[in-house]
């Protein structure tokens, strides 16, 4: 028998002693502190329940308010910054400069008629709308989204002409990023 196979299972039986001794050895250090009190004290309290708590989420949803003109006004500051991220990213040539000046002209000119749509909506809403009420809502917004589409359109399909291929391959790219999630994994191209 060699050395080698005598060693190797001592180490792992002092490994395993030392494994269990050191958790009673932890009591030692304790100074006073009886383990047996240890054992049977109180557990702390568990934390307050979070947002989500020991409610259902549904529960949660309608109670909490939202602010119908604070998404509104987020939504059309997103657009603003994601033509003037498009803006940088397309490098755009001087005689590119006129196509884009008028686009962004128009694009302007809408992203303002919609913040003074989303000055007309309510700071606050405590109660969940009703279904009517949602679908209305809804459909104000597709009707206000449709209106500025078909003002961007013509500036922007004048742009698209003038821009080189690299250009259209960066504009036709699904952005990401907060708020574009759905939109980018439909495919969604182009600013808004």
């Amino acid at each position: 028998m060699s050395i080698r196979s005598l060693f190797l299972p001592t180490a792992f039986v002092l490994a395993a002693g030392f494994a269990f001794t050191a958790p009673a050895s932890a009591f030692d250090l304790l100074e006073g502190d009886d383990p047996i009190e240890l054992a049977q004290a109180t557990p702390p309290a568990p934390p307050p329940p979070g947002p989500r708590g020991e409610r259902g989420r549904g529960a949660e949803r309608a109670e909490r308010s939202f602010s119908p003109r604070s998404m509104c006004v987020d939504m059309v500051a997103r657009r603003i910054g994601d033509r003037a991220y498009l803006k940088a990213r397309l490098e755009l040539k001087p005689e590119q400069m006129t196509a884009w000046t008028a686009f962004e002209k128009v694009a302007d000119e809408a992203s303002a008629k919609s913040m003074a749509r989303c000055q007309t909506l309510p700071t606050e809403m405590k109660e969940r709308p009703t279904y009517l009420e949602r679908l209305t809502m809804e459909e104000d917004v597709m009707k206000a989204r449709i209106a500025t589409i078909e003002a961007v359109k013509p500036p922007l399909t004048a742009l698209v002409a003038v821009l080189t291929p690299e250009q259209k391959a960066i504009l036709d790219r699904p952005r990401m990023g907060f708020g574009h999630h759905a939109g980018a994994a439909m495919g969604r191209p182009g600013p808004r």
